[in-house]
């Protein structure tokens, strides 16, 4: 049942260890919602792209090695998902289902829309795959992370980053977000002022869908 009025994400998400995650139940809706979710988020990658005013850091990246390998962009996504997985290596984190399906999926479904998608032509048809992009990207995250079957390669080393070393999730985020936005840049990645909007609305806009669409967990039985 969907959730009907907002609460916290705090209330509704689980920190659930991978194997924990699949025995959780609910997995008829929660592994159709991670798939949408997925794939709605490579779309709104792909209408950043199309918009031509920027695309966030990451995406900065995955544009500038794009233009250094020649790959399409979505593949480009994929292989730098699996690359991402091994540093989880030595943070002694293991993805779950929905990390290696967040790998895979987001890639596939860029390259799809982009096939699709012609690139803007104005300037209010660039605000407007921008905008759209943004409340797309923003439901398509709260979906995936609702389904609480793990997070994406990229957020999982921040967060495993963070508990290694103590650093706050800000620092790290950060850092790492900075870092992958410079080397994107000097490769070529488009940065302008998408790449800001994206970076302030993002985060509120997660947050405001993921209440309504989190799915609740039943808490684990005691064992006794």
């Amino acid at each position: 049942m969907p959730i009907s009025s907002p609460l916290r994400s705090t209330d509704v998400l689980a920190d659930l260890g991978p194997l924990e995650q699949l025995r959780a139940g609910r997995l008829g809706r929660r592994l159709p919602q991670l798939l949408v979710g997925l794939w709605l988020y490579g779309t709104a990658m792909a209408m950043f792209v199309r918009s031509g005013l920027g695309l966030d850091p990451w995406d900065v990246f995955h544009a500038g090695l794009q233009h250094l390998l020649g790959w399409s962009f979505g593949t480009v996504v994929i292989v730098v998902g699996f690359l991402v997985l091994l540093l989880w290596i030595p943070l002694r984190q293991w993805p779950g289902l929905g990390t290696i399906a967040n790998a895979v999926v987001i890639g596939l479904a860029t390259d799809a829309t982009l096939s699709l998608l012609p690139a803007a032509t104005s300037w209010p048809v660039a605000w407007v795959l921008l905008v759209g992009g943004l409340v797309v990207n923003g439901l398509a995250g709260a979906l995936y992370i609702g389904s609480q079957l793990g997070p994406g390669p990229r957020d999982g080393l921040m967060t495993g980053i963070a508990r290694r070393t103590g650093w706050s999730l800000r620092l790290v985020r950060t850092g790492l977000e900075l870092s992958v936005l410079a080397i994107g840049w000097l490769l070529g990645g488009a940065v302008g002022i998408g790449t800001v909007v994206y970076a302030l609305a993002i985060g509120p806009l997660v947050q405001f869908f993921l209440p309504f669409v989190a799915v609740r967990l039943d808490p684990p039985a005691d064992g006794h």
